[in-house]
């Protein structure tokens, strides 16, 4: 019997040896000591630590520029080292295309400026953004949608809130079809002028409306013919909604012509551009060519929250 107990201590002590957390993470450490060592010394890792800060590209913060106010910040990017070391040993070799990027992120983002318009997106990222501002042109916003959809292109809509209240299925449409939707105001009033109490209930009456139509909280708020003051900026600010602005103007509501739209477009188009349109004969007619064009100059479109988001787009 003693023998017995004895046998079965010895194996509870090796058992508890083996399981026991304190010695599983001392393996570990040993084991986690161990590969940097053998990657040190090899010549393919050396070549991947020596190029990587070649490909190193630092974040932008976010800031105020003196023309286009407010700027959103934009990803850096840096090489993943022990992950590119992986994805090349199996050769032997360096190989840039196996390099393997991680994002950094900018120390200053956009909600750490004060309430200032935005204008544009990062001058760097390779994206533009519709921004069709809807109060009217109910009959060309079937064909908008059918040519976006068509080219899997989305977009922000800016609601008025009187229009959103009469054609709710028309805005539902707009946020199925996977586009987003912003503010526009309740009746299109030129912002610069009302009092704050006016403007506060201009925006809230339509984030209230929208949010009933499509259940979607609008957080970009685009003032009707670009009109605003400083306190229009803040009192949306107050609401968490950002003022939204342009880039390039279709001036589609004069009713030009399709190749005149397309060249007032493309030849001002750059990164980060916000065009702005409305649901016009104008921009039904030129939509398609647009997008083909633009993404011919090798630039994304999206909404206005994919282009503020600090995400770096690699073309590969």
């Amino acid at each position: 019997m003693k023998r017995a107990g004895i046998l079965i201590v010895i194996c509870l002590a090796a058992w508890f040896s083996v399981n026991n957390p304190i010695v599983e993470d001392y393996i570990a450490s040993l084991t986690e000591s161990a590969l940097p060592v053998v990657k040190q010394t090899d010549p393919l890792y050396q070549k991947i630590v020596k190029n990587a800060h070649t490909y190193e590209v630092p974040p932008s913060d976010a800031k105020i520029d003196p023309v286009w106010k407010a700027i959103p910040g934009y990803n850096g990017m840096k090489v993943d080292i022990a992950a590119s070391y992986k994805k090349m040993k199996e050769k032997g070799e360096f190989d840039e295309q196996k390099l393997v990027f991680v994002q950094t992120k900018p120390k200053v983002h956009l909600e750490n400026l004060p309430p200032t318009p935005i204008y544009k997106g990062h001058p760097d990222k390779p994206m533009v953004s519709f921004i069709i501002n809807v109060a009217w042109g109910n009959e060309y916003l079937s064909d908008m949608l059918a040519t976006l959809k068509r080219h899997n292109v989305s977009a922000t809509f800016f609601l008025e809130g009187n229009w959103t209240k009469k054609n709710p299925e028309l805005a539902k449409m707009i946020v199925s079809a996977g586009h987003e939707v912003g503010n526009h105001s309740y009746s299109h009033p030129d912002m610069s002028k009302l009092t704050a109490a006016k403007a506060k209930e201009q925006m809230i009456k339509t984030n209230e409306i929208i949010e009933a139509a499509t259940g979607e909280k609008s957080v970009w708020f685009a003032p009707p013919s670009g009109s605003y003051r400083d306190e229009t900026v803040k009192i949306a600010h107050d609401l968490n909604m950002k003022t939204v602005m342009w880039t390039v103007d279709t001036v589609d509501w004069r009713k030009p012509s399709p190749d005149v739209l397309i060249n007032r477009v493309i030849s001002k188009i750059d990164k980060g551009s916000m065009v702005l349109m409305h649901p016009t004969e104008a921009t039904a007619k030129s939509l398609d060519r647009l997008i083909t064009l633009i993404e011919k100059k090798n630039l994304h479109i999206g909404t206005v929250s994919e282009l503020m988001d600090e995400e770096r787009i690699i073309n590969n």
